[in-house]
């Protein structure tokens, strides 16, 4: 496991603002591990990763069991970024029946006839299971922010969107969290932190590698434009709604290894302080168990 001192470098305290220029995104680990050589630290991330894999997949079984909680793992950063790849390793162990991901389109006109975090209140995972939201509702403060335009397709009352409109939408999104909280829905948020210079190389490699052709889209190309908004988005966000209750941990992402190490840590040991028992068993229920055990051994 990572020291808790470790993982406190990452989380975004309340009231802080964030400055995204003043966090390393090619960190790979302490003062001790800075004199090591790359594919040692990689070798000790792994390890980490498939401690906290395994971890994990206990930890989800009693979340099952003890059934008051539920777990919202919200995922945002720049294209490439590694999304989807730290889903794919860090939940590798846990039984895919506790876990599902939504990964958020462009809106359809239904849901655009309602408020912005309409549809994903609908997709909140229920208690017992882990819900992971690839890009979510804080699309409607980063792209829609770059992308003002895309604000006319909501159908809001008349007025202007200023500083106040974005203020507003960030409080929205607090008391949302806190009403999740508040229910039972452990709230994380991982905004992964990917240097413009390591974006570039990762779409290069999509370029170049046939087997990764699908992955590159001309619209990441195009949005790469808008980096600086996007910084300051991001900048925004994370600074306005990292709460007390759903706090934003802002993970190095040029290291792909160490983004999942970290990612893994964090989960496992939020769950883990929930303190999670199961159910207990009634005397008549332990009746029933030994008459099944009668009959079984009596076969």
């Amino acid at each position: 496991m990572i020291k808790q001192k470790t993982i406190e470098l990452f989380r975004v305290a309340p009231g802080t603002e964030v400055r995204l220029k003043d966090r390393d995104p090619a960190w790979a680990g302490t003062k001790q591990m800075r004199d090591l050589k790359k594919d040692e630290v990689k070798e000790i991330a792994q390890r980490i990763l498939e401690e906290n894999i395994a971890d994990l997949a206990e930890a989800q079984e009693m979340l099952y069991a003890d059934d008051h909680y539920a777990v919202l793992i919200v995922l945002q950063a720049m294209d490439a970024a590694g999304k989807d790849g730290l889903i794919k390793h860090v939940m590798s162990g846990i039984n895919p029946q506790g876990c599902q991901v939504f990964s958020f389109k462009k809106p359809s006109d239904e849901e655009l006839d309602h408020d912005f975090l309409w549809r994903y209140a609908k997709a909140v995972p229920e208690r017992g299971r882990i819900g992971i939201f690839n890009r979510s509702y804080y699309e409607d403060v980063l792209v829609v922010r770059v992308h003002p335009e895309l604000l006319e397709r909501q159908k809001l009352p008349p007025g202007k969107h200023n500083g106040k409109f974005w203020a507003k939408r960030f409080e929205d999104i607090n008391a949302f969290e806190r009403h999740l909280v508040r229910n039972g829905t452990v709230v994380i948020k991982f905004f992964l932190h990917l240097s413009k210079g390591e974006q570039k190389r990762r779409f290069l490699e999509r370029l170049e590698n046939p087997a990764k052709n699908w992955k590159f889209s001309e619209a990441d190309l195009e949005e790469r434009k808008y980096w600086k908004e996007y910084v300051k988005a991001f900048e925004s966000a994370l600074t306005s709604t990292s709460t007390r209750w759903a706090p934003w941990y802002i993970l190095p992402a040029d290291r792909k290894y160490v983004t999942r190490a970290l990612a893994a840590d964090i989960i496992t040991s939020t769950i883990r302080n929930l303190k999670l028992k199961r159910p207990p068993l009634s005397a008549k229920r332990k009746e029933a168990l030994q008459r099944a055990r009668q009959v079984l051994e009596g076969e």
